[in-house]
């Protein structure tokens, strides 16, 4: 059994009264899952191809020096479509607006969001801000400059 990580405090929105707490599916799972945080009686229709922001209907506050990201469900991808447009989306820790998800449909078919359905995941983990130095030369590596493709298909 993982430890416990940190302590994160939310505030609700008054849209987002009701929904349950962000959390994990599982004891080991590495994501708590998002709620929409729509209108009872008013779902999200997502048309093939388009995209939308949805809200979770709660700010947080999260601890100096960690980030939480926000990553698509593989359920929803698997047998819908639905992504995360930006992902994994960034929450940085000074930021204290609404949590919202760009959900994107690239199925073939229309899919509907519900108020409360699990839209999405979060995993909060620590972040280091590096240092940048500039210098006219670096280290030498066995694959040097190349790019895209360049260790192999396999």
């Amino acid at each position: 059994m993982s430890e416990a990580g940190p302590a994160i405090r939310l505030k609700w929105l008054p849209h987002g009264a009701g929904l349950p707490l962000p959390r994990a599916a599982s004891a080991l799972a590495a994501g708590a899952d998002l709620r929409a945080a729509l209108p009872e009686g008013e779902p999200l229709e997502l048309q093939p191809g388009k995209r939308a922001i949805v809200p979770c209907g709660f700010a947080m506050a999260l601890p100096v020096g960690y980030e939480a990201q926000i990553r698509p469900r593989s359920g929803l991808a698997a047998r819908h479509g639905i992504a995360v447009l930006n992902a994994p989306g960034t929450i940085d820790a000074d930021y204290r607006g609404e949590v919202m998800v760009i959900v994107i449909n690239l199925g073939e078919e229309a899919f509907t969001i519900e108020r409360g359905e699990r839209i999405a995941q979060m995993v909060v983990a620590p972040v280091l801000q590096p240092r940048f130095v500039t210098g006219d030369e670096l280290d030498e590596t066995e694959r040097g400059a190349g790019g895209f493709g360049s260790t192999g298909r396999v």
